[in-house]
Order: structure tokens, then sequence, then C-alpha cells
């Protein structure tokens, strides 16, 4: 369609769909990646953290008619195994229907699913070992340099797009300008990575169809089930304190730590103390640009843009999404063989940011839910009674949760809604016993003076939110 010639930073799981998504428009694209190519060699461990690939993942495949492909490599999850500390195990629903899961899949496969596919296109080439060090503005150069060579070069820029994770350097350079801030929070928790293993034979050692959390108020483990029978798991503990990453310095510590809070995990973990001493710590980041383009040359998507804590799992369905919103702006201002790219691009800036933003705070939430309240009697009535509205009132009342997971209405729809919802919630279950006696009438009433107008205008799009 076009001869303009596009540079993507970074050949991470965005960056390589952006690719696609171009390519399928006939432009032709340059990744610049820094890693060596995962098809080839194998990427260093401890830091990966499963994804969760729901509904607004599965659209921005499924428009590139790759959705079955990847989701034969997926196990659904179809709700949450709550482990108490004596070992009893309650199963928690994502959904109200049998097609509400999340899918659980591994990082490394669906990228180098979507880098082949990408080159396969010809028109996208992925350039490894090259690492983009910086953006000039004033001379309007990209520098780079060469892994293996320690060669550094520099050389001008046409379109580029930052897809290059949160520690973009191109979000970097674009700091230095005037006029953009962008907002970077450290959460206070770490996170490292252990595996459950295969059982003998193969086969699941637990339930394959959930994400498994061990909660225990201030920290928890969480397990995501892969393809060949394994269980990643990842411990989220504060970096200090008395229950903290900075408490367990040796082997005997981890060992006892495990025992004391994780009991029924403990002979399911391959390796357990070796593994925990040798793998790398995680930090978790939760950034926000409220600008991501600098006029029609340079723009910023993915983790770049929108840095997300792990605890929806939305971080790569938002990027994904990133890329869909995009193609359809891509529809909107090309005319001819003329793309109007500044159009493009300030209208990414300015549709995106209030939509990651959201996300990127519900996340937090979250992961304060997974943590503490999954216990709370309280907070499982509200949960229970939710279940109940969402029966009675098919269409007219959906979940935060199913808003986010399960439909490709806006992020920021999703919290406006939610917040509303926790307080209809708070005030019906107050002093109730049993979620089935909840006043429906009330209910009712409450639904059409504070969530009908929210909703309505969403109403023809989620009545087709497809099955997955």
């Amino acid at each position: 369609m076009s001869t303009n010639s596009i540079t993507l930073v970074g050949a991470g799981l965005v960056g390589s769909l952006l690719g696609l998504y171009l390519a399928r428009r006939g432009f032709s694209v340059r990744i610049l990646e820094r890693r060596l190519d995962m098809r080839k060699h194998e990427i260093s461990a401890g830091r990966s953290i499963n994804l969760a690939i729901s509904e607004r993942g599965i659209n921005a495949l499924r428009r590139l008619g790759l959705a079955d492909e990847v989701l034969r490599h997926a196990i659904p999850m179809k709700g949450r195994m709550m482990h108490s500390l004596s070992g009893e195990l309650t199963f928690q629903p994502y959904g109200t229907q049998e097609s509400e899961y999340i899918n659980s899949i591994s990082r490394a496969t669906l990228n180098k699913i979507l880098m082949s596919k990408a080159e396969a296109t010809g028109l996208v080439q992925i350039h490894f070992s090259k690492r983009v060090s910086g953006i000039d503005f004033d001379t309007e150069e990209l520098y780079t340099v060469d892994e293996k060579s320690d060669r550094f070069d520099k050389e001008k820029i046409g379109i580029v797009i930052g897809t290059d994770g949160s520690a973009s350097a191109i979000r970097s350079g674009m700091q230095k300008l005037e006029g953009y801030r962008f907002n970077s929070a450290n959460l206070d928790y770490g996170y490292k990575e252990l595996v459950i293993p295969p059982a003998d034979g193969g086969g699941f050692r637990m339930e394959r169809n959930a994400l498994h959390i061990w909660p225990r108020g201030s920290y928890m483990l969480i397990a995501l089930p892969n393809y060949e029978g394994s269980f990643t798991c990842t411990l989220f503990l504060p970096f200090s304190g008395a229950v903290s990453f900075e408490a367990l310095q040796n082997p005997d510590q981890v060992e006892a730590f495990f025992r004391s809070h994780f009991p029924d995990a403990v002979p399911l973990i391959a390796d357990l103390k070796e593994t925990f001493m040798q793998n790398p710590m995680g930090h978790m980041t939760t950034i926000k640009s409220p600008k991501w383009n600098v006029g029609g040359k340079v723009l910023l998507m993915g983790d770049a843009a929108h840095g997300i804590v792990p605890f929806f799992g939305q971080g790569m369905n938002c990027g994904f999404e990133d890329c869909v919103i995009f193609d359809e702006l891509l529809e909107k201002h090309v005319k001819g063989h003329t793309v109007d790219w500044e159009a493009i691009f300030k209208e990414m800036s300015a549709l995106r940011p209030p939509n990651t933003d959201a996300i990127a705070d519900m996340a937090v939430e979250n992961f304060i839910e997974m943590r503490d309240k999954v216990g709370d009697k309280f907070f499982l009535m509200q949960k229970e009674v939710e279940k109940v509205l969402t029966k009675k009132f098919p269409g007219r009342y959906i979940s935060r949760y199913a808003l986010v997971t399960f439909t490709n209405v806006p992020y920021k729809l999703a919290r406006d809604v939610g917040e509303v919802q926790d307080a209809m919630l708070k005030e019906l279950c107050f002093g109730l016993a049993n979620a089935e006696n909840v006043d429906l009438k009330k209910a009712e009433t409450l639904i059409d003076e504070k969530l009908a107008t929210l909703l309505r205008p969403y109403a023809d799009q989620l009545a087709a939110v497809p099955a997955h």
C-alpha cells in the first residue's frame, strides 16, 4: 500500500504484533532488538511471569487470524484456586458462563510465534543484538549499539515507534524535551519465580484449569499452568520487613518460610532452596505517560508507554489493544498512498492514556484484592451477591472484572463502573447473612439509577462479545 518504512524499537510481544499489523497494510518494517534471537538461543529464566491472555489480547490476534493457533498453546484457567494455610482448597470462578475464562501461555512461546509470523510476511526484518541507546530530537538521530561488536552507530530517524518496554530508551529521550513528564511508581514488592514440574509420567500435579493462589495477607504465592504439565510459581513479597526478601538470606530460612506459610506447595516445588537462591528478584513498576508522541515522528506503545503491574493479567492484553487502536487509526488516516502520521500519533496520545492509566490503577487494586481480601468474609459475600446480580440482571449488571477481562470496552469505563458497584455492593451486603437473600428490588433500583447510564452507550458492543 505504501512505501513508508517504519522503525520499531523492540521485538517483544507488542513490537512483533505491531510489525504484523503494519505489514498487513503493506508497510516495510525494521525492528531493532537488543536481545539474541530467542528462537535460536535459550533466554534466561526467572523473570517471565506467565501471561494470562484474555479477550482484549485474543481480539488483537483474532483480527490477524492468529487467535486459534496461539490458543492451542494455552491452558484455560476458569477461576482462582485458593490454598489456605491448612491446605484447604476453595475455587472462585472468574465468570458466570462457560466461555468466561482466561488463558495461561508462556511469554516466550507467544513471542516466538509472533516474530516468526512477522518475518514470514516478507515485509518485517528483525535485527537482533541491536540496542537503541538513545534518540536526539534536535538532530533527529537514533543511536544504536551492536551488542556483538560494541559498534556504535547513528542514523537519521524516519517514523520511529518505541515498543522497547518499561526501561524504554525512546521514552528516556522524550523525557529530555520540555513538556514531557512521565510518572513512575515502584511497588515496594519484588517477586521470584519457582517451578512445579509435571507429574511423573506427565500430567499436572494440581488442578490444571485454575490460577492457584496462596494468599497470606501482606504477601502471596501464585502458580499458573504451562502446556506441558508444569506450573510457573511466583512469590510476591515486600523487599524489607519482618516477612520479606530481606529476611530470606540463606537456604534454611527459605525452607522454613515456605514450610510455615505454604506447606502444601513445598512437596511440589522443584529444588526449592536452590532455585530461590539462584533466580533473580524482579521489580514491578507502574509507568504513566501523559503524552506518547513527538509530532508525527516518534510514538510510544506497549510497556514503553504504560507500565502495569501484573495483578490484573492485563499488561500484554493492554499492549495488544494499543495495536488494535493504532490499526483503526491507520484505517482512518490513510488517503491513497499518503498517511497522516501526525494525526495518528496525536490521536493515540489522546485516546490511550486515560484508559491505560485506569488499568494501571486497577492492577494495583487487584493486587490488594488477591493478597488481602480473598479471605475476608465481607468481601466474599460481596462477590457472591455480585454473582446473583449478574444472573438476575444479565446485560444490566456486568462486573468490573468481566468488563476488563471478557470485553473490549474502554478500561476507564470498567474502572468507573467498578467504583459505582463497590458502593452498591457494600450497601446491599450490610447485615446480609446469605447472598441469595439479597434485596433484588433494591438492587434493581440501584442498577437503574447508577449503572444504566454508564453501560448504555456500549450495549451493542457488550452484546457482541464472542465466546472464547
